[in-house]
């Protein structure tokens, strides 16, 4: 909530509860902004890469006591670095621009406030090689012409309302600015989600309570004349990187990129650039890049796999395996595999990335070991920012993954697929057996180097000689509840002589108990078990 009074300088503090309150409200907004989208292409994620920008900025800004400079100089560069889209490039320049002004001076006011809107504006219009009117570069310079306007004798609540004031008034005249936004019947989604923003600041800035809504203007009919689809006709690709180069080499490589193709938006400095144009010649607009510098986290959109079209269907269930022989496993069974469990635990844009290349509006993923869990929820609340409907199983063991992945059956529905797969980890006790390679203590009691030690469900519960005792130990423990199958997965350290013991002492006290073996290749741990 913001204060009841009214601020009256910019700080670090400010900008934290401005850069929260606009997450907040773009992640209200995003899915309204997404369906204003029209221009440049329909796309319809306009909403969606200026909220991923935001978001990627507000991580950027470090807790602790900070300088307003050193905030805003992070929170800036944040934005660049996570720039998404048209939009989001355009929404970091916006951002970067500011941030520079305002850097210069300590506690900066209302003038100041006002000539860095000038400057963001201005930049933004100098990023973008044709730059449009009835877009957000429209919005952005009406609301700087309203602040210069308010701070010659006004607070710094005056210069935030006059410039919320002329946004949205500018907004609301885009639609008749652009003939895609006319024919469609709205406002320049880049636009919408700049009054979003800037509509955070008023709240921030003045303590006023949030406005009620999204603050997105609503869909007004198109002109019955003009109801025939849209023109497709135009570049076909989206290319987006980053550069590291020269700034003496951006004005010329910006003409180029120009030569090329549209929506040219060039954005950064200090060596660093954020590259995005629309181009039939993908090859091209990369070694422009190539030819003054380096660029990296390159990505092609395809435009034709973008916009409406019909539902895509299918399910992806996307698993973490410890081993090639695990891999092996989970990639039969039909699922995609990322690499993972300790030793070397996946991230979060690795699970990210995978969801991607399924290309599937529903994903299950299987963490298989319990500090990943985290990282999987991570992935999937970012995968379904972007639409895609995503379930994570809680499994803390690759065992659990190998006995939901069993029972998975995509001709199910979604939600009674993943309640059979969390069914099926969760009924599947597991252990393991592993050597220990330092003196510690244990829930087990205190091991010493070159102990073997047995594991059930997740914790130490054995310390023993020889790997033989401990496994025997671990299998009788999760035995004692019961089961029907017990599934031995064979990694690196595991003789032969270990797994023929194990299955041996099985048959002989539970014979009731089916036992199948497979080759994991999973470090640290020459057994891993599991029963269902």
């Amino acid at each position: 909530m913001a204060d009841d009074v009214q601020t009256q300088v910019l700080t670090s503090d400010v900008l934290r509860r401005w850069a929260r309150a606009a997450l907040a409200a773009l992640h209200e907004a995003r899915a309204e902004i997404d369906e204003l989208n029209v221009f440049p292409v329909p796309d319809g994620d306009t909403g969606t890469n200026i909220y991923l920008t935001w978001q990627a900025a507000c991580e950027a800004l470090p807790d602790g006591d900070l300088s307003f400079a050193e905030a805003v100089s992070a929170f800036g560069r944040g934005a660049l670095l996570g720039a998404r889209g048209n939009s989001g490039v355009i929404t970091s320049q916006l951002v970067r621009a500011c941030g520079i002004r305002l850097a210069r001076v300590q506690n900066p006011g209302p003038v100041d406030l006002a000539d860095a809107m000038v400057q963001a504006a201005d930049a933004a219009y100098g990023a973008v090689a044709k730059p449009v009117e009835g877009t957000m570069l429209t919005v952005a310079r009406a609301a700087a012409n309203a602040a210069v306007a308010a701070a010659s004798n006004g607070t710094l609540a005056d210069v935030c309302l006059a410039a919320v004031k002329a946004a949205r008034e500018a907004l609301a005249e885009t639609t008749g600015q652009l003939e895609a936004l006319r024919r469609a019947g709205v406002v320049d989604a880049g636009g919408a989600g700049l009054v979003v923003i800037l509509g955070a600041m008023e709240m921030v800035v003045t303590g006023r309570a949030p406005r009620p809504g999204t603050g997105v203007p609503a869909r007004v009919p198109p002109p019955v004349e003009d109801t025939h689809e849209l023109d497709p006709d135009g570049p076909a690709y989206e290319v987006m990187y980053l550069l590291d180069t020269s700034d003496d080499e951006v004005a010329e490589f910006r003409r180029r990129l120009d030569g090329l193709g549209d929506s040219v938006v060039v954005v950064g400095g200090d060596g660093l650039w954020n590259v995005h144009v629309h181009t039939d010649d993908v090859g091209a607009a990369i070694e422009a890049g190539i030819g003054i510098g380096r660029p990296h986290r390159i990505r092609v959109t395809h435009f034709a796999d973008q916009g409406p079209k019909a539902p895509k269907t299918g399910r992806a269930v996307i698993a973490v395996a410890a081993g090639a022989g695990l891999a092996a496993l989970f990639a039969e069974a039909g699922a995609i595999v990322v690499t993972g469990g300790p030793g070397r635990r996946c991230s979060t844009g690795e699970l990210l990335a995978a969801i991607e290349r399924s290309h599937a509006p529903e994903v299950v993923l299987l963490p298989n070991d319990n500090d990943s869990i985290g990282v999987a929820e991570a992935a999937a609340m970012a995968a379904r920012q972007n639409g895609v409907r995503v379930a994570v199983i809680p499994t803390r063991a690759q065992v659990q993954g190998l006995a939901a992945i069993a029972v998975h059956d995509a001709h199910r529905s979604f939600d009674d697929d993943v309640v059979q797969l969390s069914a099926a980890a969760g009924q599947t006790r597991h252990g393991a057996v592993t050597i220990a390679v330092k003196d510690a203590w244990t829930m087990a009691g205190t091991c010493r180097i070159g102990d073997a030690l047995g594991v059930v469900d997740g914790d130490f519960a054995l310390i023993t000689d020889d790997l033989i005792s401990a496994a025997t130990g671990v299998v009788d423990r999760l035995l004692g509840g019961g089961g029907e199958l017990m599934t031995v997965v064979r990694g690196e350290g595991a003789t032969a002589e270990l797994v023929d013991a194990l299955v041996r002492h099985v048959r002989r006290n539970r014979r009731d108990v089916d036992v199948v073996v497979y080759d994991g290749g999973q470090q640290r741990y020459p057994l891993l078990i599991g029963v269902e």
